[in-house]
């Protein structure tokens, strides 16, 4: 890809673009958020299993 051709990407892409309202970047946060407290839980589950294996 040549590099006109990259900024006349750029450029349709920030016509297209627009900037979330305060509702969409709620949505998108809590679930950032939930996914992040999913993976932790899960991370620490599987930690809490291996060091109960280890001990016995």
């Amino acid at each position: 890809m040549k590099l006109i051709e990259f900024f006349k990407s750029v450029k349709m892409l920030m016509k297209v673009a627009k900037k979330p309202s305060r509702a969409e970047f709620t949505v998108a946060l809590k679930i950032t958020l939930l996914g992040i407290v999913v993976l932790g839980a899960i991370a620490f589950i599987v930690r809490f299993v291996a060091l109960a294996l280890q001990t016995i």
